[in-house]
């Protein structure tokens, strides 16, 4: 309900409050960021009906707001300059106490893992960082995952001064991205986390949007029959569920061969350093199924009591053995982050040497045991003491992603569904006022450029739509360089779609061509990520003197009887070439695209192929992990670019 009538100060004394018990959204709570120099939402819910008291410290007198039919309702205030604190009151037949609130600039940071990768998990990289990170002004609020098949009113987390204590599981790239705004302005600067690994673009769109693409058709179909009859969804997931992963023990050698046997030699299995996330390891491109072991001696004393084993997060799902028993496991999607805490019961504990199995199904992208090394131990149940068990492990794989069956979806719907993170965590932000967004997403929409190039705009749109706040700044990452698995130029027009939602006024892209690792899809040099976002928000949201804030961006091309040259904006003061690894390509009528030499003159870039005397197209960095080599003086990367499309080369023309 909007209302924004103001009633003396001293009614709230003499009013006869109401029987209801006024609640708040977890956003409105202690410590928050309001957008300054705006007309904000207070809202909550209470008993239809009832009246509900809103007092704010920085403005006279108070409003009063009934609960509609739905015991929902909603104050609207103006706020003003940054600064604070402040304080709120809101009171029925309770009353609840704001304090410390600060207006400032509020952003929403989102996306898929790499906007989720937290500060820790940039380790080594940072940690003298972190003990600086001391900073009031700068308010993080992390929003739990949670999908749900109808858009939810309220969400799960708190606001919370930035210390170093609490930075280590915040987002690292929003927190980076934060730190330069708070320097820049020196003003209170919200962060809102809400993101997830693995996720797609249509997660995170509303159905009003998203139901106008027939591709999504029968997902929505699923969300429909999840939000009206989940029972009966949930029954049919499970069966479908027991019954692939029977299906898939029968064709795992790890099951057939008793890998989790103490009896079964494992002796010339290669060994990892463990807590690892496969990147460095031959199993960098693989998917499926792979075994793990460790023999772990354990005291006499141990021997007859309950253990518990702490193997951290695991990337996918796992099953986990205790001399050859399975103990527990998350054979559900969606647990990759979770960290794993299971019961080892008495009777198998034995003395001397114990084997720990662990089989881990990763489904896509990195996988392993990818915990924090000092949260993998073992321990007894009446001892403080534990055993770590990070270090050398041995691996097997066993069965490959593309010979199982695909995942069973069944009727439960996931994070990935259409909507799904919508409903579950944008939905409950967007009363909230803020100045704008941060993205960091696609690598899980990697095999559908096409369909991005009008799903992303369409979610910007959607987003902008249901904050009501006009065409707020929407600045993004585009995906960093890595050698996915059979590539066939899927990442670069994926590339190419974020490049052209530059053309949905008010957005950015900063660009990581050049400051990634192809052989991990989760690069840990985060701090550029933040500062690349935002100088696009310094220099477009708060026009601050910025010369550069872009990489060159391609403007035009020209053919010049054997060469091609191109045109760039966001030039700056000159355009740099590294010429060890230049990734230029050039075409000619026959469309067979081969190397080129380029070079720079004046502010553009000269290319030309000799096997190719007639050219008439020119791609650059077009291979999925190709690293940029094109910048400006400002040290920005061009992001991946071709001609092709503008020609038609059969033609010569």
């Amino acid at each position: 309900m909007r209302f924004r009538r103001l009633l003396p100060a001293a009614l709230l004394a003499l009013s006869s409050l109401a029987a209801a018990e006024v609640r708040l959204p977890a956003l409105i709570s202690d410590h928050m960021v309001l957008q300054r120099e705006t007309s904000v939402a207070l809202w909550g819910w209470a008993d239809p009906g009832e009246e509900v008291q809103v007092a704010v410290s920085w403005l006279a007198g108070h409003a009063a707001v009934t609960a509609d039919a739905e015991g929902r309702w909603r104050v609207e205030v103006e706020t003003g300059a940054a600064g604070g604190p402040y304080s709120i009151r809101f009171a029925a037949s309770n009353q609840i106490e704001i304090e410390d609130v600060v207006f400032g600039e509020v952003w929403v940071c989102s996306g898929q893992s790499n906007m989720e990768w937290s500060f820790d998990a940039c380790r080594p990289l940072y940690e003298d960082l972190k003990t600086k990170a001391n900073h009031p002004k700068l308010r993080l609020f992390n929003v739990q995952n949670v999908f749900a098949p109808a858009p939810r009113e309220d969400c799960s987390g708190n606001w919370a001064a930035c210390t170093p204590e609490n930075l280590g599981s915040f987002s690292a790239v929003a927190y980076f991205y934060g730190l330069e705004l708070l320097t820049a302005l020196d003003v209170p600067i919200g962060l809102i986390s809400s993101n997830w690994g693995g996720t797609v673009a249509e997660s995170w769109t509303s159905e009003e949007t998203i139901r106008d693409w027939p591709d999504f058709a029968d997902a929505l179909r699923r969300v429909k029959t999840q939000r009206e009859d989940p029972d009966i969804a949930e029954s049919r997931r499970l069966r479908t569920l027991e019954s692939w992963w029977k299906k898939t023990d029968a064709e795992d050698r790890g099951i057939t061969e008793s890998w989790a046997s103490p009896e079964y030699d494992s002796g010339v299995w290669p060994t990892m350093d463990v807590p690892n996330n496969w990147a460095d390891l031959s199993l960098a491109r693989f998917d499926g199924l792979v075994w793990m072991r460790k023999q772990v001696e354990i005291p006499d004393g141990w021997v007859g009591q309950t253990l518990k084993l702490e193997l951290g997060a695991i990337d996918d799902m796992d099953r986990t053995y205790f001399n050859g028993v399975p103990v527990g496991g998350y054979e559900d999607a969606g647990s990759w982050q979770t960290p794993r805490t299971y019961e080892v019961p008495a009777e198998l504990v034995k003395q001397g040497s114990n084997l720990i199995a662990v089989r881990v199904y990763d489904s896509g992208g990195a996988g392993g045991l990818v915990g924090q090394k000092e949260a993998i131990a073992i321990s007894a149940s009446d001892s403080s003491r534990s055993i770590p068990l990070a270090g050398a492990w041995q691996y097997q794989p066993s069965t490959r992603q593309q010979d199982l069956a695909n995942w069973p979806d069944g009727d439960k719907i996931h994070q990935n569904y259409p909507t799904a993170l919508f409903n579950g965590m944008i939905a409950p932000l967007t009363n909230f006022a803020i100045r704008g967004a941060i993205w960091y997403q696609g690598e899980s929409n990697r095999n559908r450029p096409t369909q991005y190039q009008t799903l992303f705009p369409a979610m910007i749109a959607d987003w902008r739509a249901h904050w009501g706040r006009g065409d707020f700044p929407f600045y993004f990452v585009q995906i960093a360089p890595f050698r996915y698995n059979s590539d066939r130029g899927q990442a670069a027009e994926l590339r190419e779609a974020q490049t052209m939602a530059l053309e949905v006024p008010n957005t950015g892209m900063a660009v990581t061509m050049d400051i990634a690792n192809p052989d991990d899809i989760h690069p840990k040099n985060k701090l550029d990520v933040g500062k690349r976002l935002a100088l696009w928000a310094l220099a477009k949201t708060y026009g601050q003197e910025i010369s550069t804030w872009s990489g060159p961006l391609l403007r035009e091309m020209k053919i010049e009887g054997d060469t091609i040259r191109l045109y760039f904006d966001h030039v700056g003061e000159g355009l740099v070439l590294e010429e060890a690894q230049p990734h230029f390509r050039i075409a000619g009528p026959t469309k067979r695209f081969v190397e080129a030499k380029a070079w720079i003159d004046g502010e553009t870039i000269v290319v030309r192929g000799e096997a190719c005397p007639v050219p008439r197209a020119v791609r650059y960095a077009w291979g999925a992990a190709d690293e940029g080599t094109l910048k400006n003086a400002a040290g920005l990367p061009a992001p991946p670019f071709r001609t092709d499309d503008w020609q038609d080369l059969a033609s010569g023309q």
